[in-house]
Parts: structure tokens; sequence; C-alpha cells
């Protein structure tokens, strides 16, 4: 996994709320166990539509989704990070997230960032307006940098920050710890 500390980028602003992991990645794409592709079948049933967000030029190379509240509910398919991941988006910027869906991103090295409303309308606004307006996620501070220069803070747990600060998944986190794994033991 990449390791996540600051990231600068366009926004693609997305601004229906309520979409559940079958918008993201409809059911028919998971039959696969390999993130390989799935990219493609990000939002596939929308993107049917000519004029749909993620088929104009703007969301090319962008890597931060501006999105609408509850973004990510409904049931619990990994494969809706990686589906994202796969397009191309390193972070998700709503108001909230499902719950399943936030920690299967966190687990996948898709940060969830969770903006107070004003602030997100603000910048939903803006970002459908200008194509070319970003934003800067800083992880080690938990700050988001604004268009404007505002900083605003964001919550994340401290061991999700902490592997994803060093590009590690929870496995990756434990394997880490082999030496003192084996230090503790040889003293039980």
């Amino acid at each position: 996994m990449q390791p996540f500390t600051k990231l600068t980028s366009r926004l693609v602003p997305l601004p229906t709320r309520d979409i559940d992991t079958d918008q993201i990645i409809p059911a028919r794409f998971l039959k696969t166990t390999v993130k390989s592709g799935l990219g493609e079948a990000l939002f596939n049933d929308w993107r049917l539509q000519p004029n749909f967000i993620l088929n104009q030029p703007r969301a090319t190379g962008a890597s931060i989704l501006l999105a609408g509240d509850n973004f990510g509910c409904g049931s619990s398919r990994e494969h809706a990070p990686w589906a994202l991941l796969a397009f191309g988006f390193r972070a998700v910027v709503s108001t909230s997230f499902g719950d399943i869906f936030r920690n299967n991103s966190l687990k996948n090295g898709l940060l969830p960032v969770a903006l107070d409303a004003a602030t997100h309308a603000a910048l939903m606004e803006r970002s459908v307006a200008d194509a070319s307006l970003e934003i800067t996620i800083d992880l080690e501070s938990q700050t988001v940098t604004l268009p404007d220069g505002k900083s605003v803070g964001f919550p994340i747990d401290a061991f999700s920050r902490s592997c994803l600060l060093a590009g590690v998944d929870q496995l990756g986190y434990l394997l880490k710890q082999q030496d003192r794994i084996a230090a503790f033991e040889a003293r039980a």
C-alpha cells in the first residue's frame, strides 16, 4: 500500500447524497478477488450517461472525489474502495460516510475525509463552478487546506492514521512488530 502523507489535487464534484456501494461498484463486478480493472467499473451504470462527471476531462488525473453526504452507505463491499483507488482517487471528501465503507477504505489506503456541512457546501459550490480548483489534504496534521488558504481539521482514529502514513494495512502493521512479538513470547 502506498503511504499517504500529503495530497494536493483537483476535485471531482459528485454532489449526490446517499450514494451506496452498489452504485459505486454494481454487484455484477463483485465476482473478482483482484483489484485490477475495477476502476473501469466504477459508477458503471452512471457512466452510461455521457455527461456524468467521471466521463468529463476534469476527472482525468484528479485524486480527490468530493462527494455528497452519506457516501458509501449500504452493503459491505470492499470492492467499492478498490474501484475508487483503481480509478485514481486517493481520498473522498464528504460530510459523512457509511461506517463499513469508511473502515474498508482506511484498510485499503483510501482516505475518507469528513468536513463540516458549511465548509463542504462552500467547497462543492466552488468546485462545480471551477474545474481547476485544488485542495491539499495533510494527513499528518489532519487538515485540509482550502483554495482560499484556510485550513480545517478532520477526524481520523490514531491507528488508521498511523497505518496510512506508513503505507501498511493491519497485517503489515502486525508484521512490522515481529521482533517485539518474538521478545514477548521469549519472556512468557
